[in-house]
């Protein structure tokens, strides 16, 4: 079965471009192009498509608002959001990863990792373009060094911190596989264990949660 996207973003050109290259994929199909956040969760909550991809700025109800009302911590039957936008021009990023939008991109990341993000969000997994990773951090880490996060509620393993250190860089699950030599069920048993051990809702915040720590050691 195809991957049903819904498509948010209120220029018509970028709208065009998304749905050609992913209508292009034989496993992904647009079913759904609107301009605004309101009518994108109007829209989300009458189609239930698999992913909604959304831009940040958009009128009448921006992204962060749109990815809080469809995949925020407080929603019953969330839908997978993915978060693309023009990161270099948009400060409000991490304040729609913290709403509850399973990956990051940026609109020129390319038909591939584009389809890539689709797969992972339908899947339950979570993609942040690996050249946006520590960019999107360090933005709000500023020049100084952050406050250190919460401990784990329990200490992590040796692989466990292996693990860690390859989503802080925005490694897929396979390539965290391939990496580490491990299967696929095994680095998501160890992304489960991070996600209950650090007391965060995804890779998203696993990512931001190294960084912290990683921060506060400098």
């Amino acid at each position: 079965m195809s991957i049903r996207v819904l498509i948010a973003d209120d220029q018509e050109v970028v709208r065009t471009g998304l749905t050609m290259m992913l209508n292009a994929q034989p496993d992904i199909e647009v079913v759904g192009e609107v301009a605004d956040g309101r009518r994108a969760v109007e829209l989300a909550r009458r189609l239930r498509p698999d992913v909604c991809l959304l831009d940040i700025r958009m009128p009448l109800m921006d992204g962060i608002e749109a990815t809080r009302a469809l995949a925020g911590p407080d929603v019953d039957d969330p839908v997978a959001v993915v978060v693309i936008t023009t990161f270099d021009h948009d400060e409000y990023v991490y304040a729609a990863l913290r709403a509850g939008a399973r990956g990051f991109l940026l609109k020129d990341a390319g038909a591939e990792l584009l389809a890539q993000a689709m797969r992972a969000a339908a899947n339950g997994d979570a993609l942040i373009a690996p050249n946006v990773t520590v960019r999107l951090l360090e933005a709000f880490a500023g020049a100084a060094p952050t406050p250190a996060p919460p401990a784990p509620v329990e200490p992590l393993t040796d692989r466990e911190e292996q693990v860690l250190a390859t989503v802080a860089r925005g490694r897929s699950n396979s390539e965290i596989a391939s990496e580490l030599h491990i299967t696929l069920s095994t680095v998501k048993t160890h992304i489960t264990s991070l996600m209950q051990k650090l007391g965060v809702r995804n890779r998203v915040e696993i990512a931001a949660w190294a960084y912290a720590r990683s921060r506060s050691r400098d």
